[in-house]
């Protein structure tokens, strides 16, 4: 059965500046939305405005049509990865698995060959590809029908970068994804859609080469 998310009307301000103005997109279970755009064009607060955790002036979210106002308080529809790391350092691996999952899902959780390399240790033992990786496999083990991930490359190797691709394209088999990132070249190569940010006023994309045409890349950088 297919699912969808759509945002409506969101109009956001910020200091008297106009940050996003109008914006709408939707995502369906199968999609991988990649939403891009240079710094400061509102990108993780669009996130954040979906996921309802930051106030704007006007957004409609709605679930399977349903709004949600807050959407964060429907655990079963929708997920959120924050841009920084959320996991206490003090925790080991295996008590975060514990705490964020259910009884019955860890032990296929716990099937990954890499979270059984690192089930033992301490969250403030790990690097930053090992802490992201379980931040985003957590994340996209639950039940809730649609993901935002913010910024899930950022400072990480090219080793993790390919084993969180991996990751979300699996998953998106039935689960709809929203990303963005400035690594723009990991976000084109999984992304089934593309989303441009640009001077408040959100774009959706025909092809990649469009990146050109309005001015997010030069030529030659796809």
């Amino acid at each position: 059965m297919k699912h969808l998310l759509e945002v409506d009307s969101v109009f956001k301000v910020y200091d008297k500046k106009t940050i996003l103005s109008d914006v709408y997109l939707k995502c369906e279970t199968g999609d991988i939305i990649g939403i891009l755009g240079r710094n400061g064009t509102g990108k993780s607060t669009l996130l954040k405005i979906i996921y309802g955790i930051i106030s704007t002036e006007n957004k409609f979210v709605r679930i399977d049509y349903k709004v949600r106002r807050k959407a964060y308080l429907y655990n079963n529809e929708i997920s959120y990865l924050p841009q920084n790391n959320f996991i206490p350092t003090y925790f080991k691996v295996s008590k975060v698995i514990k705490l964020f999952l259910d009884k019955g899902k860890i032990p296929d959780f716990n099937k990954d060959d890499f979270i059984q390399k690192i089930y033992s240790k301490k969250i403030k033992t790990l690097s930053g590809g090992e802490l992201r990786y379980l931040e985003i496999r957590l994340i996209l083990f639950k039940e809730s029908k649609f993901v935002l991930l913010d910024e899930p490359f950022s400072n990480i190797s090219p080793i993790f970068i390919e084993k969180i691709n991996k990751l979300i394209i699996k998953y998106s088999k039935h689960k709809g994804i929203m990303i963005t990132d400035h690594n723009y070249k990991n976000v084109l190569s999984i992304s089934t859609q593309l989303y441009l940010l640009k001077e408040s006023a959100i774009r959706k994309l025909k092809n990649k080469e469009e990146l050109i045409k309005f001015g997010y890349l030069r030529e030659g950088m796809l």
